[in-house]
């Protein structure tokens, strides 16, 4: 069996109510894969600098790989669009059923490229290598399960009432309410769009007999790793125990490092409540399946860390059960968590009214239906982002935000490294990018330590998210990322140089933000994380700015950009971006320098015989 050539794409003007196919430059393909890298070579070169992300010229792109399907571990597709929330770029990613059937019904194309506005809520239903546009009436204001639910015989991306209303950081949802493109407002772009729902019909590809072999020796490789291990015992939320551990768990609106009840929403708290896992499989068994009031959910590690610990929530029946609110409304479980933390921190500071108090999570469910329909002043608010209420009300001091995207639960405090991630996401506070705090913690850091961790990761994983690869088993791929899976597809690469491509990828999504009007000063932290935290093993702690920004110039002079954050001339002529940069986007002239000295890591620490204690 010989592996087919993913080579097209199809290209959907709603407005227009057009479905065209076209072939991927042969070029963008070798530079870029597929996913986030291919996506953002369209982004850049379709949209004008300052596009509404709401508008009808915003591009939302769902995008695969040259390897989607035939990876080991969950197929999964990256949602690819200007975000709402931040003004910038966006890349999601979200597994399940739908990817695997979006790439049985693509055939030869690597992706969806969706522009322009319906008159009325339309689904696109994906098959046999083609898409058409069906109305969905009907559909309009139904929950993700219940829209899921209305399609039997596919798998299906959907939004849910959050992003109809265009929340700013609502999800596209899968497998009713269980997977989701979350971060960064894609459901928003879809809403915007009156998209209700993509809709694939067809089978998951067969793995060519060329890639089998290949395959089979993966899957041996991470069940026999530290990911695979870590993953098939609990998946993402032995998190909750270890930031805990640490005291790094953001706990009742960044005012704490450790949350006292934490075991109970912890690891043990799922397996006790847990019905069985998400697929049935020893290796990559996913997450753990628990019984709601409304039926089923897959709560991951975000759910307790930021409906949890986040919101006071003590027992795990409450914090699943909030996580299923979200899933069905389609919403973001950090950013809506952080929302509502928000709103009670404002509330007891007399800026806001609500009734939503840390520990109840009744409230918190009613708080959260209200944004997901913009019910009300301070929902519509809180419908924007946490930066976009503070701005309305007061209160930016409550829950720190980065390029206006609310942090995840590991506080950086405790781990200068974070902080570097989160700054220099090119998405926005994101802590899959780079996530040096799970070694950090352990080991004895000093800046160049923290550059080199988390530049590289963010390089490594621009590479395996334009393949697109799983996420956990993607992990046994870092050797040579890849190389010999794409030399099976025929598009032969050396480790060297997808180390290359990962760069140019995340270079050239510096640019598109650069165009956008982003600098240094968007790689700023909060002030936030400049007071220490006060209790657990990182009380004490908080981010030095003075060292912070040297700690960034480092990281400037590590990629080839300048002190501003604009790339150089020179880095874009080396990554082969020269040809693709255009006269909108401003480059700097000279690279920033690090201070040659290795400095010690960028906090700063009140406490004092802390071994005495």
């Amino acid at each position: 069996m010989t592996t087919p050539t993913r080579d097209a794409v199809l290209r959907v003007d709603l407005s227009a109510e057009t479905v065209e196919r076209e072939r991927v430059p042969e070029e963008w393909r070798r530079d870029y894969l597929g996913g986030k890298g291919l996506g953002a070579r369209y982004l850049y070169a379709d949209l004008a600098p300052g596009v509404d992300p709401l508008g009808p010229d915003n591009l939302l792109s769902f995008m695969l790989g040259p390897l989607s399907a035939y990876l080991p571990g969950e197929t999964r597709y990256a949602a690819v669009t200007k975000s709402p929330l931040t003004g910038g770029f966006l890349d999601s990613y979200s597994g399940g059923s739908f990817p695997e059937c979006l790439a049985g019904s693509l055939g030869d194309c690597l992706g969806l490229l969706v522009t322009g506005r319906a008159e009325r809520p339309v689904t696109l239903v994906v098959e046999d290598g083609t898409a058409t546009i069906e109305p969905a009436d009907e559909l309009w204001g139904r929950d993700t399960v219940e829209t899921d639910a209305a399609f039997p015989d596919a798998a299906v991306a959907c939004i849910g009432p959050a992003g109809e209303s265009e929340v700013a950081y609502a999800t596209v949802a899968s497998d009713g309410g269980d997977h989701h493109a979350g971060r960064g407002g894609a459901g928003a772009v879809m809403g915007s769009k009156r998209l209700k729902a993509v809709v694939a019909r067809g089978d998951a590809p067969e793995v060519p007999s060329a890639l089998r072999d290949l395959r089979e020796r993966y899957e041996r490789q991470y069940e026999n790793h530290d990911t695979g291990r870590w993953q098939a015992a609990g998946e993402t939320l032995e998190s909750v125990d270890f930031a805990n551990e640490v005291g790094v768990l953001a706990t009742e609106g960044w005012q704490r490092g450790q949350f006292d009840s934490a075991e109970n929403i912890g690891i043990e708290a799922a397996r006790e409540a847990a019905v069985g896992r998400e697929r049935d499989t020893e290796t990559a068994p996913g997450g753990f399946r628990v019984r709601t009031e409304d039926g089923e959910s897959v709560p991951r590690g975000a759910a307790p860390m930021t409906l949890g610990a986040g919101l006071g929530v003590e027992e795990f029946d409450a914090v699943a059960a909030l996580g299923e609110t979200c899933d069905r409304l389609g919403v973001d479980v950090i950013s809506a968590g952080n929302a509502v933390a928000w709103a009670i921190r404002a509330a007891a500071a007399d800026l806001v009214e609500t009734d939503a108090r840390f520990g109840d999570d009744e409230a918190a469910r009613r708080l959260l239906a209200a944004i997901a329909s913009r019910d009300g002043e301070l929902a519509d608010a809180l419908a924007d982002g946490v930066a976009e209420a503070a701005a309305r009300y007061g209160g930016d001091g409550f829950v720190p935000t980065v390029k206006s995207m609310e942090l995840p639960s590991y506080d950086p405090r405790g781990a200068v490294g974070m902080a570097l991630a989160y700054a220099t996401s090119d998405r926005g506070a994101c802590h899959r990018r780079a996530r040096p705090v799970e070694r950090e913690v352990f080991e004895a850091w000093d800046d160049a330590d923290v550059v080199d961790a988390v530049a590289g990761a963010q390089i490594v994983r621009s590479v395996l998210w334009s393949l697109v690869a799983d996420d956990f088993v993607g992990e046994t791929m870092w050797d040579d990322l890849g190389a010999a899976w794409l030399d099976a597809v025929g598009l032969p690469h050396d480790a060297d140089e997808l180390t290359r491509t990962g760069e140019r990828i995340w270079t050239l999504v510096r640019l598109f933000n650069v165009r956008e009007g982003f600098d240094r000063s968007d790689d700023a932290l909060p002030e936030t994380l400049r007071r220490p935290l006060s209790e657990g093993p990182a009380a004490g702690r908080a981010i030095d700015p003075e060292a912070f920004e040297r700690l960034l110039d480092a990281y400037y002079a590590t990629r080839g950009w300048g002190p501003d954050g604009h790339p150089t001339q020179a880095t874009v002529e080396r990554l082969g971006l020269g040809g693709v940069v255009d006269d909108a986007t401003t480059l700097a002239e000279e690279a920033a320098t690090a201070n040659p000295e290795r400095e010690t890591t960028a906090i700063t620490d009140d406490r004092h015989d802390r071994d005495d204690r």
